[in-house]
């Protein structure tokens, strides 16, 4: 059974850091590509970043640059998202997302119709 679980979400003082993590596991390939979106109450679903387990660089929103870190785990199929400089802006419920498709990780994936895989999501809330 192909699961994605998500863990490291909480409540967190504005300005403060969080590390969120995602493991995958029971997926048929091995080599996936797998990132996070975010989803803030009352706001559309957008794409933080995400990266191809096997190599590469991560790929970023155009507006998560910076702040935000995509990194491989030293498990396989597991996924970090480095936040830093928390503000309540980041207040979201943020879903690990993987993709099999080779084309993702070529070119990378940006929309959350390109993901076939979806954790249940973690919610980070940021106090001011």
């Amino acid at each position: 059974q192909v699961q994605l679980v998500e863990s490291g979400g909480g409540l967190v003082q504005a300005g403060g850091s969080l590390r969120l993590s995602c493991g995958a596991s029971g997926f048929r390939f091995k080599d996936l590509y797998m990132g996070w979106f975010r989803q803030a109450p009352g706001k559309e679903r957008e794409f933080v970043g995400a990266i191809n387990w096997s190599g590469g660089d991560p790929d970023y929103g155009d507006s998560m640059k910076g702040r935000f870190r995509v990194a491989r785990g030293n498990g396989q199929n597991t996924v970090h998202l480095q936040i830093d400089t928390l503000t309540p802006e980041d207040t979201a419920d943020y879903y690990c997302v993987a993709s099999e498709s080779y084309d993702c990780a070529r070119y990378g994936c940006y929309d959350a119709s390109e993901y076939n895989y979806w954790g249940l999501g973690t919610r980070v809330t940021v106090s001011s």
